[in-house]
């Protein structure tokens, strides 16, 4: 178990070099530069080639790759471009919430997806069955941002209820802070919840269908017993798995709700850094979304161990 660890550690660092090289080098293929745009919204800037002489934007491309790279390599990300302050700064400011935004939907999802995707597969093609799958079938086949918009139709015609512009963090006000993000959780937690729900109905029918699963019928365990000891446990490995890529997913795609909902988070910085060719900061949040990825995924594998006795890592 350590070595497969250390084992899966040590990868990363390749993976993560690769995806510095391909985002350094893919956002500066786009036309124009954060100069140009200064100039076209301020028109202070008056020499175009001294602006970007100051801001290291005339060195050749290896050596201001090199340079960020060794920055990041010691924690910084060097500072914004537009706004001139540090990167690093400004993700410490906005991380918080995403990371509600995105542990608010997957909870969400989980306690939607979870128990409809059980109770159809133990009452299988009866009306909660049919209900269920119609619903995920909904959920696959509808945009979040779709159903964000009729959320908020809806809470403003129907209760005449919006939630409060801006952002208020959670320890100043956690009422206000819900409030603020129970709509955006809900319509990605109901988009979400599609694709779980149907793997954890299928996984059930699958398990439910093997011997020892009789065995336990035979002995006379209780029905609860059986679908939560030995069903649900031994059905949640594939589940786990679209859990982890999910939230992986979610860290790095919450701009559209962001944007919706007026947060200040990393989606909406990610979204206004490609607007402003901040390479720093845009280069800064794609580092981190893809960190995040692989780490969720070294963490779903090393979890599969604990939900299944079976796995062992050599």
């Amino acid at each position: 178990m350590q070595e497969y660890f250390l084992r899966r550690l040590l990868m990363l660092a390749p993976v993560m070099f690769l995806v510095s090289i391909m985002v350094f080098s893919i956002i500066r293929l786009v036309p124009g530069d954060v100069v140009e745009l200064m100039l076209v919204e301020s028109g202070n800037v008056r020499n175009m080639e001294l602006a970007r002489e100051q801001l290291g934007l005339t060195k050749p491309f290896h050596e201001q790759y090199l340079i960020w790279l060794w920055g990041v390599a010691r924690g910084e990300f060097g500072n914004s471009l537009w706004t001139g302050r540090p990167v690093r700064d400004e993700i410490l400011k906005r991380l918080p919430v995403t990371l509600e935004l995105a542990t608010l939907a997957m909870l969400i999802s989980l306690c939607i997806a979870i128990p409809v995707g059980i109770i159809s597969a133990i009452r299988q093609d009866t009306w909660p069955d049919y209900a269920g799958r119609l619903v995920s079938i909904g959920g696959l086949s509808v945009p979040d941002f779709w159903i964000a918009t009729l959320i908020i139709g809806f809470s403003s015609l129907w209760f005449h209820w919006m939630p409060r512009p801006g952002y208020i963090p959670l320890f100043q006000d956690p009422g206000t802070n819900l409030q603020q993000f129970i709509l955006p959780a809900l319509a990605m937690g109901a988009a979400l919840s599609a694709s779980v729900m149907r793997m954890t109905r299928s996984q059930m029918l699958e398990v439910l269908r093997q011997d020892y699963i009789r065995t336990a019928w035979a002995k006379g365990l209780r029905e609860r017993s059986v679908i939560i000891r030995h069903a649900l446990k031994n059905a949640m490995i594939p589940v786990i798995t679209i859990m982890g890529v999910q939230f992986g997913y979610l860290m790095g795609g919450t701009v559209v709700m962001e944007v919706i909902f007026s947060l200040p988070g990393l989606g909406k910085s990610t979204l206004d850094a490609i607007f402003q060719r901040d390479y720093p900061q845009l280069q800064a949040n794609v580092l981190l979304a893809a960190l995040v990825m692989v780490t969720v995924n070294l963490l779903v594998d090393l979890f599969y161990a604990w939900f299944d006795p079976r796995i062992r890592y050599r």
